[in-house]
């Protein structure tokens, strides 16, 4: 048994420890220190989506008709997309041992372009950021299908079909670096995730009609590696994954895309998936239920480590283009599971203000 003595100085370090552990905690909190003072702020959107190449048959693209008249309101003057950057695939693809797969199922394939424009995705890189420094206020069309050849060849597809919707219909044809298959792919919308995707249905569409002249591809997978054991790991994650919240979460994506076949069931779908209650569900039927999981390998503490890394990477990558323009406006375009992370991370930073999607989308 303690004696009196030490029982109260036991009392008092703990005392003490707790509160340096609350103080430490509380000491710095960037998100209470917002400027300048002067000019206009930094603002951020971010919408959480479905990806809509998964969205079931009732589903078709005149139903974003409501979604998209309420972005374009809004007047974002930066668009960022859940993408990897051409860059960023380069630099992978110089450690196929580590990204192959991630090289293989995120990456757009510059190849074609290379070929069409001699131009590898740095130098292609470099070509783009000098057209842009000086951009004419009204390009004429062949600068913008160099400007679209460029993109391609720098593995950013859905900057090139920004331009490539900024051009009239006559002019949207092979020429200054894009050749027959080059264009083929651009009509046909086979850029991002794809015809029917969040990229060319809402970003692209979107960016073309506020005369924006490119999008940001902010996504970032360089926290990925092989996993020894997949199969162990895989029914590690499956097995955290099966639980009440999950089901009812399913349960509800369910309804609300079956009803996505109208302006008003799309608009539901994404005011419930920006819902602030839709934050902890997230929480609860994958990431918290992950942590908890029991399997001798932690792996659900892999899955979140990862998961965490991405986001606040691609944190990091928004707030890079964010400050291009001091007193900008960007739209991130992005899966819902990360609109709570991103938020959290963007609302640390000094110059970044988090603007509510429910006035947009009510």
């Amino acid at each position: 048994m303690l004696q009196p003595r030490t029982a109260i100085m036991l009392a008092t370090l703990f005392c003490a420890g707790a509160a340096h552990a609350q103080s430490t905690r509380n000491a710095f909190d960037p998100s209470t220190l917002k400027g300048p003072a002067r000019g206009a702020p930094n603002e951020v959107m971010v919408l959480g989506t479905a990806h809509l190449s998964y969205l079931p048959p009732p589903f078709q693209p005149p139903a974003l008709s409501g979604l998209n008249a309420r972005l374009l309101a809004w007047k974002p003057r930066a668009i960022a997309i859940e993408r990897l950057s051409g860059q960023q695939c380069a630099w992978m693809r110089q450690f196929p041992t580590r990204f192959k797969d991630s090289v293989d199922t995120y990456c757009w394939d510059p190849a074609p372009a290379r070929a069409a424009t001699g131009l590898d995705v740095p130098a292609a890189t470099v070509e783009i950021d000098r057209l842009l420094a000086s951009w004419p206020a009204s390009p004429a069309p062949a600068q913008r299908r160099h400007l679209a050849a460029m993109f391609l060849a720098g593995g950013e597809p859905v900057s090139a079909l920004v331009q490539w919707l900024r051009l009239p219909q006559a002019e949207r044809r092979a020429g200054d670096g894009l050749d027959a298959g080059l264009v083929a792919l651009l009509e046909a919308g086979k850029v991002g995730r794809g015809k029917r995707s969040e990229d060319t249905l809402i970003a692209a569409p979107l960016a073309a009609a506020l005369g924006l002249e490119r999008v940001y591809a902010m996504d970032d997978h360089t926290g990925f590696g092989p996993e020894p054991d997949q199969k162990a790991y895989a029914a590690a994650i499956d097995k955290a994954w099966n639980n009440k919240a999950n089901a009812a979460r399913k349960e509800a994506d369910d309804r609300l895309k079956a009803g996505t076949g109208t302006a008003d069931g799309v608009l539901a779908l994404y005011r419930a998936l920006n819902a602030p209650a839709m934050a902890k569900v997230i929480y609860d039927s994958d990431f918290g239920a992950a942590l908890e999981e029991a399997s001798t390998q932690q792996f659900g503490r892999g899955y979140v480590t990862y998961w965490e890394t991405r986001n606040l990477r691609m944190a990091s990558n928004i707030r890079e283009a964010v400050g291009d323009t001091p007193g900008n406006r960007m739209l991130v375009i992005v899966g819902a599971s990360h609109k709570w992370y991103l938020q959290a991370y963007l609302d640390q930073m000094h110059d970044v203000r988090i603007v509510p999607t429910d006035a947009v989308l009510r």
